[in-house]
């Protein structure tokens, strides 16, 4: 199974509270992505402020595997600048992968991500990427390649062309 929305823009003073819930099957592969922009940059637009929340639980036979919070509220730039946050970055992703493949992918997902501020792990049946860039733009080049390493070489879904 893919989760493979595309980015979601944040305007200034928007508010995105979400929520992704999971429950795989014991032999089951997933794939999730979700990736955010704060502001459209190329049209001179920034996030200042306001409200983003997202909450992942992933389970696999009803056991929790994976738990995350994200929330970015008040003044997202000047948190955004923050080395701990996203260092002036304005466009961030997450990329969960849970499957048979998750040890073997790691070597091969580390070159793609060096042209980029990101990271990889894995661990317990799960491989995490964490990506950070300058714009949308810059974040898509990276990711792209990543989600079709992920499905085993399979091209990004075709909404992912537009």
């Amino acid at each position: 199974m893919a989760w493979l929305p595309q980015e979601s823009i944040l305007f200034d003073r928007a508010s995105l509270t979400r929520e992704l819930t999971v429950d795989l099957a014991p032999s089951a592969e997933f794939l999730a992505v979700e990736a955010i922009i704060l502001g459209r940059t190329a049209m001179g637009e920034r996030a200042e402020t306001g409200l983003f929340r997202d909450r992942w639980r992933i389970r696999r036979a009803g056991r929790l595997i994976h738990a995350e919070e994200v929330r970015l509220e008040g003044e997202i730039a000047t948190l955004g600048l923050q080395p701990a946050a996203l260092s002036g970055k304005v466009a961030f992703a997450t990329v969960f992968y849970s499957g048979p493949a998750c040890e073997a992918f790691l070597p091969r997902l580390r070159p793609l991500l060096e042209a980029g501020y990101a990271g990889a792990s894995h661990w317990q049946d799960k491989l995490i990427v964490r990506l950070a860039a300058a714009d949308g733009f810059s974040l898509r080049k990276i990711l792209v390649p990543v989600i079709s390493l992920l499905r085993n070489g399979a091209p990004v879904p075709k909404v992912w062309n537009t």
